[in-house]
């Protein structure tokens, strides 16, 4: 049963991600004229939802653009004339590939530039890892040495003391308890 279930809903998913806002109204008779108007469509930005083609888009005005590319075609326009009509219409905004030109130059070449820059700063660190690590700060007078020799000793005597003190209360413990215990 779960077997069911499953197929049934991985179906269903591929199903459903196929489906496409075109309704069959707006499909043109000829199969090649319609396979060139599928393509323009899937080019083409919807203006109302922006990160849709109008191909998948529902909205209104993606209705009226498949429409306007099918009526295009359908008068004899080449696939650079239906767009270039567009663009001239709607803007490059309506490609959803922008063009490659001087307006879209750094649209373009950002983000190879920053993925240069990125390897660029990443071989650097691992060059400046790899040389080890940085030179060791520069060895003390001896007056700073004896310093420290002297606070060292100082805390070591302390830390012998309390740890005498701690072990002559344990020995009188455990001998006031064997007294205690005869």
């Amino acid at each position: 049963m779960r077997r069911l279930l499953a197929s049934l809903c991985i179906l269903a998913a591929i199903g459903l991600s196929a489906a496409h806002a075109v309704l069959p109204d707006e499909m043109m008779a000829d199969p090649a004229k319609e396979a060139r108007a599928r393509n323009l469509s899937r080019e083409l930005r919807c203006m109302v939802c922006q990160n849709q083609s109008i191909d998948d888009s529902e909205a209104p005005l993606a209705r009226d653009l498949r429409l306007l590319v099918r009526e295009r075609i359908a008068a004899g326009d080449s696939d650079a004339q239906v767009i270039n009509f567009l663009v001239a219409r709607y803007g490059e905004f309506v490609l959803l590939k922008p063009r490659f030109e001087r307006q879209t130059l750094l649209l373009w070449l950002i983000p190879p530039l920053v993925l240069f820059g990125g390897g660029a700063a990443l071989w650097m660190h691992t060059r400046r890892r790899a040389k080890g690590p940085p030179a060791l700060s520069p060895s003390l007078s001896a007056e700073e040495e004896a310093k420290i020799a002297a606070l060292m000793s100082a805390d070591a005597t302390a830390e012998n003391a309390g740890q005498s003190a701690r072990t002559g209360s344990r020995s009188q413990q455990a001998q006031s308890r064997t007294r205690r215990a005869t």
